[in-house]
């Protein structure tokens, strides 16, 4: 016999507590994806027009570039998977609202630059000041950028959702 979601008692815990929802969340392999794809495009955008904006030569705006995508690579991925967990536990879902995507994008943009910051002035040999100024520059683009990737991405690679009206429990 079949029974409408509704009509089914709630799933409980061990405790005896409902359970909460399964949210669905991205897999390591579409998170690896996803930083990979950000990091490649920001790179063939920021290494040409850094060099040309910034007067630095494309090598040593290229090791800027480079070093900067790896430590972003490594915070993209903790920062998006601490992000998922921290939106599962307080709203129950992963799905980002416009005011979501601006905080998640403005959050991880100031932590990668306390990550930055130091290692652009030790290897260009400039104060910190003219660092930050470099540093902010790119990081008002990757706000742009950010903001515009990870919407693009969302679209192209959907999280799969499971409708509760397509299930069917039979009770034996």
């Amino acid at each position: 016999m079949s029974m409408s979601p509704s009509s089914q008692p709630p799933a409980l815990s061990a405790a005896g507590r409902p359970a909460p929802p399964v949210v669905p969340m991205r897999s390591g392999m579409d998170r690896l994806r996803h930083v990979l794809l950000f990091e490649l495009i920001a790179l063939a955008i920021t290494i040409p027009a850094g060099s040309t904006l910034f007067g630095l030569h494309e090598s040593a705006m290229g090791m800027i570039g480079l070093g900067s995508a790896i430590t972003a690579m490594v915070w993209n991925y903790l920062y998006n998977l601490i992000f998922d967990r921290v939106m599962t536990h307080l709203y129950r879902t992963t799905h980002k609202t416009m005011r979501g995507r601006l905080v998640h994008t403005i959050l991880f943009e100031a932590g990668l630059q306390v990550a930055l910051v130091p290692g652009i002035a030790l290897y260009t040999h400039a104060p910190l000041m003219e660092t930050f100024s470099l540093s902010l520059s790119l990081a008002l683009f990757y706000l742009v950028y950010a903001f515009v990737f990870n919407m693009a991405y969302d679209r192209a690679f959907p999280l799969p959702h499971q409708s509760l009206s397509t299930i069917n429990v039979t009770k034996s």
